[in-house]
């Protein structure tokens, strides 16, 4: 299987660098059935229709701008998931997307190997908390707006939070 810029997808160069930034979207396979939480899908994995069911992977795990080798391929965390209402009511579970640094070939079912983590202070947890939670902190949010690793739809978000719209 290859595992280009966009995703398993064909290359387009017209597509915009925000469709970069989301490649790839991850999502922890413990989520679809942790016991005393409302249930947020039925118990099939892939249900949020992720590319990648990740074992031993969370949003307190996962950080913004980790890199993962993958076969061949080199993959970078851009930013958190969608938040539909019932994540928001069950602790914020999103998942994540990944950026493809370097295509190349892949293998299914294969442990992802971390190479670095630049920013251990972003976890994808703690983003969801500056994006959804406290939004009046307006010291993190521009904390997490100055983060070069987070997606570009983020930035955006923060950065019109920041001027106050």
């Amino acid at each position: 299987m290859y595992l280009s810029k966009l995703g398993f997808a064909k290359e387009n160069p017209e597509k915009k660098k925000a469709i970069f930034d989301k490649s790839i979207f991850a999502f922890p396979v413990k989520h679809y059935n942790e016991p005393g939480i409302k249930k947020l899908f039925t118990e099939r994995a892939g249900e949020k229709k992720e590319n990648f069911s990740v074992l031993e992977m969370d949003e307190h795990t996962v950080f913004i701008g980790d890199i993962y080798q993958l076969g061949e391929a080199t993959i970078q965390v851009s930013q958190p998931g969608i938040v539909s209402q019932k994540e928001m009511e069950n602790g914020l579970k999103t998942g994540w997307y990944f950026r493809v640094l370097e295509a190349g070939k892949i293998q299914p079912k294969k442990d992802l190997q971390l190479i670095e983590r630049p920013n251990p202070q972003w976890s994808i947890a703690a983003c969801n908390e500056v994006m959804y939670l406290d939004r009046e902190n307006l010291w993190s949010a521009d904390k997490l707006f100055h983060c070069t690793d987070l997606g570009i739809i983020w930035r955006k978000t923060l950065r019109k939070r920041l001027r106050g719209f």
